[in-house]
């Protein structure tokens, strides 16, 4: 059975939270937890990070993402189960193994947190406070509710412009849209659907959150940035992975806007350019052979992009429909 202190106090917007109170007026019965960790080569850290969340979970999850060190007989050793891709797949394929293992197993709420020490374990009450007591699907742990954050000044930037893409991809209201540490109610758990397979996929889940009617709330937490070793990809190849694949959601969720717009901008400029071509000509009598091409360029160009808008949202409306 879980464990929990007999009252663990999480203040948000200074209004503590009893988690004894929500266990015994907001939870319908006891309810099944999960503590899920997508891990690669994790072995000098797995085994604690286990130790520690089996305190307060019901079950402790690792899905090793094709490790080649210690990390799935560490991981067994501590008690917890163990889910092996034969190959590593990404983050967001062993985010979807979580998910299919909660699903599968009847799990009630899961928390995902990383394995490499860089989230506390002992947070976890308050995850499952705010999901009971705010009546929330998703939790998400933000780094910048609090001021006295140690983060590097490179990775602020790079997480701030991935919030502003995961902003425009759908997302609302999440000031730390990178957050790996999340809780997820029943209701998201069944709901969600994870297609990416790299570390994108956190961004992916929050882009669907408005369309299937899921609530988030965010609570603040501190992450470790002074581990070794906590990446295995670099944090710019990483971020611009991620900046890529929303710029597919966004074409995805929105093609009149992304293809039409920007069509309707080169279209506009190959007509100045051609304007601009034949007014030289008028003037000069030399045919402006530069300016011609780049206008005939811009305005093809241009009409391209508005004839695979209007085609792409009518076949996504075709989808959608589908699939309600």
């Amino acid at each position: 059975m879980m464990k929990t202190e007999a009252t663990i106090q999480f203040h948000r917007d200074s209004i503590p939270i009893d988690l004894a109170t929500y266990k015994s007026s907001a939870w319908e019965g006891p309810k099944r937890t999960l503590a899920a960790i997508p891990c690669y080569n994790e072995a000098v850290t797995i085994g604690s990070i286990i130790l520690k969340a089996r305190k307060y979970v019901d079950e402790v999850l690792v899905v090793d993402d094709g490790s080649s060190d210690d990390t799935a007989e560490i991981t067994r050793a501590a008690g917890a189960v163990v889910v092996s891709h034969e190959k590593n797949k990404g983050y967001g394929a062993a985010l979807r193994s979580c998910f299919q293992y909660a699903k599968e197993h009847n799990i009630d709420q899961m928390v995902i947190l990383d394995g490499d020490g860089q989230h506390d374990p002992a947070m976890i009450p308050g995850f499952l406070a705010s999901l009971a007591g705010e009546n929330a699907d998703i939790v998400i742990g933000s780094r910048f509710m609090q001021k006295s954050q140690n983060i590097p000044g490179y990775r602020v930037l790079g997480m701030k412009i991935l919030d502003h893409a995961t902003a425009m991809a759908g997302s609302t209201g999440v000031t730390d849209s990178q957050s790996g540490y999340r809780a997820y109610s029943r209701s998201a758990i069944e709901r969600i659907k994870i297609t990416g397979g790299d570390m994108s996929a956190g961004s992916e889940i929050l882009t669907q959150m408005a369309e299937k009617g899921l609530k988030s709330v965010e609570i603040p937490i501190t992450v470790r940035y002074d581990l070794e070793n906590t990446s295995s990809q670099n944090p710019v190849v990483h971020g611009i992975g991620v900046l890529t694949n929303l710029m597919g959601i966004i074409c995805y969720k929105q093609p009149m806007l992304t293809f039409c717009l920007f069509g309707l901008i080169l279209a506009g400029a190959g007509i100045g350019v051609g304007a601009w071509a034949y007014s030289t000509y008028s003037a000069t009598l030399i045919f402006p052979y530069l300016q011609s091409v780049l206008s005939v360029f811009l305005s093809i160009t241009g009409l391209l992009l508005i004839t695979s808008g209007l085609t792409i949202n009518t076949l996504v409306q075709m989808i959608r429909a589908k699939e309600s």
